[in-house]
Formats: structure tokens, sequence, C-alpha cells
């Protein structure tokens, strides 16, 4: 049994829920901020409650934009391309700088959820990349044919002078 589409539909589940999960966190601290009313260093609490509402929005799409990739992975059990390889290697990195300020400013426990994300993260990005190897190579490993059906010779010998 492969591991890869369950990986896939664990990294598309806790992506989706991290979405929701950060988005509403994030309109939460807006709310505290628009009800105590005080300003940090001169800002507008307006302003501030404002922008935390925005970034929970941005980053929430952001997550629930690599949860999408992953479900498509999960889907259709091919590797992402494109932007979407570009997404998830983004999340990966994003979670293991989350993870490195969790760790101080939250605790161990916030720090191996964030490593965990990270792991399954790479994990569906490599899985993937192993099983497309033969296929770049030109090669199906199975019968020794070509990506487009005809048979493959093996490559000259090298001449020497």
């Amino acid at each position: 049994m492969s591991v890869r589409r369950p990986v896939a539909w664990a990294v598309a589940v806790v992506l989706f829920v991290e979405a929701v999960g950060v988005a509403a966190l994030n309109w939460f601290l807006a709310i505290v901020v628009d009800r105590q009313d005080m300003s940090l260093a001169g800002l507008d609490p307006d302003l501030m409650s404002l922008s935390s509402k925005i970034g929970g929005v941005v980053f929430g799409l952001y997550f629930a934009l690599c949860a999408l990739v992953a479900l498509l992975v999960a889907l259709r059990d091919r590797a992402p391309a494109g932007l979407g390889r570009v997404l998830l290697i983004s999340a990966a990195v994003v979670h293991g700088l989350l993870g490195a300020f969790t760790w101080g400013l939250v605790g161990p426990g916030a720090f191996a959820f964030m490593i965990v994300v990270l792991a399954l993260i790479v994990l569906l990005l490599m899985t993937y990349d192993a099983r497309e190897a033969p296929v770049a190579a030109g090669q199906r490993p199975e019968d020794g044919q070509g990506g487009d059906g005809s048979p493959v010779s093996p490559p000259p010998a090298p001449t020497t002078p």
C-alpha cells in the first residue's frame, strides 16, 4: 500500500483546519483590540483591528489555497507542479519559521504541531518526487519503454581516442 495518497489527504485536512484556525484567531484578536480601545505606541486601535482582520483573511486564504493544492494531489494522485509546488514549498518554509517562533513564544506543544505539519508537507513533496523520477528520465521501469511508448535503447558507448 502506498503512503502518498493518505499523506496528501492528511496535509489537505490539516491545512484547511489551520486556515480556519488562523483566520479565526486573527479575527478574535482584532475584536479584543477593538474592545480594549487602547493605543500601542501611538497607533490607531481601529487601524490595528482592521489590519489584524485583513491579515487573518489573507493568511487563511493562503493556507486554504495550499490545502486545495494538497487536495488536488490526493484526488489526482500526481505530484504538484508549477505554482502548486511553489505554494507547498512556501508552506513548508512558513511552518519551519513558525515552529522556530512558537518554541519561545507559545511552548513546545505548538512547536511540535508546526514541525509535524512541516514533516507532512515535506513527506508529500518527497514521496511524489520519488514516484515521478523514472518518468522524468523518459523511461517506465515496468516495460522498458519510453514516455511515448517507443522502446528505449541503451546510451551509446563512449568513444576513446
